[in-house]
């Protein structure tokens, strides 16, 4: 053995010999009892970055339970990432100045399928550095044929039983990606905004009634004046009628409780194609107006001069006009929480749109109901209490998107009666009239609809026996801030569609952060590659420090000094096994092969054996509670502080002496200790493993 652990000269070429000897395939006809994963997809457009290394988490448990003697599935995938993925290849359109409106819908979706099959085999290899037992022979992908069709008959089922909808609200909406999103997607974001103090002119002539507003623009589509029916302000109001500035149009002052009599001037003004609340009011007291912003994001319907304009310019202008004609009263500073698209940054706009929705109350009911039987638990009381205030406050889920990229909604629209109808196979007449022509909704499925089937999708499409053998699946590990958008809904469609919850646990990760506890972002430059990572210091050393002293689904902070002590680990291992073997040659002839210990070295042995006995027994507690990185720590601490620096110092001139017996002893619980290591450290435990075994240690 070499001197130190060299990971570049074992990594590729253990992982090729796991691959080859079919370590990491699972058999659905084994006796064994299952055990499964199905890995949260990558996104299939780009390379992993180091929130894919906490996949360690998944490896660690598919390892030990297969050391265990279960029959262990971790099946690979990738996600188109429908927005995620468009927005990225927007990027690199942009660079080559071009963008999607140069294309049409086809043509647009073949190059997005090129450019991600281009990156995918790259993200795959890149899960291959880091060491994953992945059954590759089931590797899938969410556009998979087999895997759409599954996809498109829970769409139909859902809407033949009622649970799916459409209906035309309003939706957050970004006029530069193009789409909208569902509540969970959007950013909110603290800034110091304005607050307008406008006067709208009461129509009797007796004075004016002062607004305050955040958005000037929107008052051209305004349908009313509204204040609280207790606020005596205003009391003598009610049912009066204003002028609307700018406009000209006569609209009424009403009353509703929903008005907070502190804010402003307790008056404010209804644009209910432009703001959430509004809608709900003006629905409620049966008034409307058409939209007055389009989804280019510029003014229309307003018969004005703003007309065509983008909504900044034409604020500034409805300002300067209301300063003109003598009804800007004010303007304060404001701090005030705006939405914003979590990809480009921009403000969001409430606009009305025809959508798909599920109707979510009965499916969240019955995953809540899963949670209180305990058919699945999580592993910590904190995460089982947020999955339980999600599922409670979950509204509809709007699962249209206004995007290219992904699985086409199967809704078909006829024109003769403006109706639609749900079909998975294309229809050859419309279903509504029989004699029309139709046409197909051109939106795609939210990528979290078709994500929150990937536990069965997947083995209902793989191998025939998959569904049956591992499915619910054991463990759905993940990090916690996609516990809302992910794993609850998994559960909800899960149940819906199987009548069996998806995974019988769940495993949150925290964040991975820096030195200082911030978040890893490229403008802060605080990033770690893991890839460059493990080049540096071995990918034993990367997979350690993510585990090593973390709290149960606590953000961690990750460091060099932390990843460099974990490589001293490794060559820790390395180092123990190479004194043992250069101690394993023969004694000089004519020394006896069998000697018996002194009194010391034999109570120091019984003492080796029994500590040993006691770590395995804390190890095996904490790994089958979930405690992985106490079960870590209590094998690193005994390998390293005990082991090496106590027992084989205590012990040393026995085996420089040749004791055959101590040297079998010491070689027992070295060799015994590189398998409690190896979900952690697989590389370093299995390049020693074989110099004494001939073979790796899943092979045992």
């Amino acid at each position: 053995m070499e001197k130190t652990f060299q990971p570049a000269q074992f990594e590729d070429a253990l992982y090729k010999e796991w691959e080859e000897k079919g370590l990491f395939t699972a058999d659905n006809t084994s006796k064994k009892k299952p055990f499964s994963i199905i890995l949260p997809p990558p996104n299939a457009n780009a390379d992993l970055h180091l929130g894919h290394a906490m996949y360690v988490y998944e490896d660690i448990m598919i390892r030990y339970h297969k050391l265990m003697g279960y029959e262990t599935l971790w099946l690979p995938g990738a996600d188109h990432a429908g927005f995620e993925t468009q927005f990225v290849f927007e990027k690199h359109l942009a660079k080559q100045k071009k963008s999607r409106f140069d294309y049409d819908r086809k043509t647009l979706y073949k190059m997005i399928w090129d450019f991600v099959h281009e990156n995918r085999d790259k993200m795959e290899n890149q899960l291959r550095k880091l060491g994953f037992s992945l059954d590759w022979s089931r590797r899938k992908f969410t556009l998979d044929e087999d895997t759409v069709a599954i996809v498109l008959n829970t769409f139909k089922k859902l809407h033949d039983e009622g649970y799916v909808y459409r209906a035309n609200r309003l939706v957050n909406y970004c006029t530069h990606c193009g789409t909208s999103f569902s509540d969970l997607e959007v950013s909110d974001k603290e800034v110091e905004g304005k607050l307008y103090y406008i006067d709208f002119p009461l129509t009797d002539g007796k004075g004016s009634l002062t607004i305050a507003t955040t958005r000037p623009e929107t008052l051209l589509g305004d349908v009313a004046v509204m204040v609280h029916p207790a606020d005596p302000r205003y009391k003598d109001h009610i049912g009066k009628t204003v002028t609307l500035p700018i406009v000209g149009r006569t609209i009424p002052i009403i009353a509703d409780e929903y008005v907070d009599p502190e804010f402003g001037t307790g008056a404010v003004k209804v644009t209910p194609n432009h703001d959430f609340n509004d809608f709900a009011i003006a629905k409620k007291h049966n008034l409307n107006h058409p939209p007055v912003i389009g989804f280019d994001g510029r003014m229309k319907n307003t018969g004005t001069e703003f007309d065509g304009k983008k909504v900044g310019p034409a604020r500034e202008g409805i300002v300067e006009r209301l300063k003109t004609d003598g009804l800007l009263k004010e303007i304060k500073d404001h701090h005030m929480v705006v939405k914003t698209c979590y990809k480009c940054g921009r403000t969001l706009e409430p606009l009305p749109l025809e959508q798909w929705y599920v109707k979510v109350r009965p499916l969240a009911d019955r995953a809540l109901a899963s949670i209180e039987k305990g058919d699945v638990t999580f592993n910590t009381p904190a995460f089982k209490n947020r999955a339980v205030e999600w599922l409670t406050n979950f509204h509809d889920w709007n699962i249209s998107r206004q995007i290219v990229w992904g699985i086409q909604i199967p809704a078909y629209r006829c024109i003769s009666k403006n109706e639609w109808f749900v079909s998975v196979e294309p229809p050859s007449k419309c279903a509504i009239c029989s004699e029309c022509t139709f046409e197909q909704d051109t939106d795609t499925f939210d990528t979290w609809f078709s994500s929150a089937q990937w536990p069965f999708t997947t083995l209902k499409t793989t191998q025939p026996g998959d569904f049956d053998f591992f499915y619910s699946t054991s463990v759905m590990e993940t990090g916690y801030d996609i516990l809302p958008w992910w794993v609850c809904r998994m559960l909800m469609i899960g149940l819906y569609a199987t009548d069996a919850v998806p995974f019988k646990s769940v495993y949150l990760h925290g964040l991975v952060r820096d030195i200082k506890g911030q978040k890893m972002s490229k403008s802060k430059g605080n990033v770690i590659n893991p890839l460059e990572t493990i080049e540096k210091y071995g990918c034993d050393a990367l997979r350690a420090s993510l585990v090593f002293e973390v709290g149960d689904g606590a953000d961690q902070r990750l460091y060099d000094d932390k990843i460099r002590a974990m490589r001293n680990f490794a060559n820790k291992i390395w180092n123990i096994g190479r004194f043992l073997e250069m101690n394993k040659t023969p004694p000089p002839p004519g020394t006896p092969l069998e000697r018996g210990e002194s009194g010391t070295s034999e109570a120091m042995l019984k003492a080796l054996k029994k500590e040993y006995e006691d770590v395995k027994i804390e190890y095996h507690k904490n790994m089958k509670a979930s405690k992985f990185s106490a079960g870590f720590g209590v094998a690193y601490e005994f390998l390293w502080h005990r082991f090496a620096d106590f027992y084989i110092e205590a012990l040393k001139q026995d085996l420089k002496d040749g004791n055959i017996s101590t040297y079998q002893a010491l070689e027992e619980v070295y060799l015994d200790s590189l398998r409690l290591l190896h979900p952690f450290v697989p590389f370093v435990t299995d390049a020693v493993y074989k110099q004494f075994c001939g073979k790796c240690i899943l092979e045992t």
